[in-house]
């Protein structure tokens, strides 16, 4: 069976699984523990568009989940049909971001792909922050100043009350030329942002914000 998972819905499921184990611990009503598995495995067929009989099968085992090491097991399994971040190029980063002079090609461990659903990467010396994302083949990106704050917040993407910082981009706003500065918090951790990551479109409605378009780059 192919990859058909996209990190985002994992993440969902992840945190699925999780309601099941806390509800067996918690819940003497075996009625009550049915019905949660039930709108459990309700929710994660609702965010696939179309499954297969295989596919749905296989997400059907999340009722069987009882405890955390069967949770582990269930998703070990279901990350073996996770479609990892695709490898990216300097030529791809260049088309993106035809502005930027010179930035670094950020270094991806090959066991994150399957961790991310956009990447994000600092540069320390211009105290830029850069977001990539790509759906279906269409690359998406976005930079900005990021100004990391003490305090714990919200974040805009994932929706963590987590460390975050400001991240604002300058956006061409009117046709005279005029600019605009957008922006919002968002976790000063990408990784672990992308780890609490449950819905795509948060993640593709502000690029498309900061961008002042719905401008898509392909390769």
């Amino acid at each position: 069976m192919e990859p058909f998972i996209h990190v985002h819905q994992y993440q969902f499921i992840r945190k699925q699984a999780q309601i099941v184990v806390n509800s067996h611990a918690n819940v003497n009503d075996s009625r009550v523990l049915q019905a949660v598995q039930a709108s459990v495995d309700d929710k994660v067929t609702a965010v696939f568009e179309q499954l297969n009989e295989e596919q749905s099968r296989l997400l059907k085992e999340i009722r069987t989940v009882e405890d955390r090491e069967g949770s582990e097991a269930f998703l070990l399994t279901l990350k073996s049909y996770v479609i990892p971040f695709p490898v990216m190029t300097a030529n791809l980063l260049k088309k993106i971001f035809p502005k930027v002079k010179k930035f670094k090609l950020p270094a991806v461990v090959e066991d994150e792909r399957k961790e991310l659903s956009y990447l994000g990467w600092e540069d320390t010396g211009t105290k830029r922050k850069f977001l990539l994302a790509c759906e279906e083949g269409h690359w998406q990106g976005v930079y900005g100043m990021f100004t990391p704050v003490r305090d714990k917040g919200i974040c805009m993407l994932c929706h963590q009350h987590t460390r975050v910082g400001l991240f604002m981009a300058e956006t061409k706003a009117t046709a005279d030329g005029a600019y605009v500065k957008r922006g919002n918090y968002i976790c000063q951790d990408s990784l672990s942002c992308n780890q609490h990551l449950t819905d795509i479109g948060r993640l593709r409605d502000f690029i498309e914000h900061l961008n002042g378009n719905k401008v898509r780059w392909k390769e």
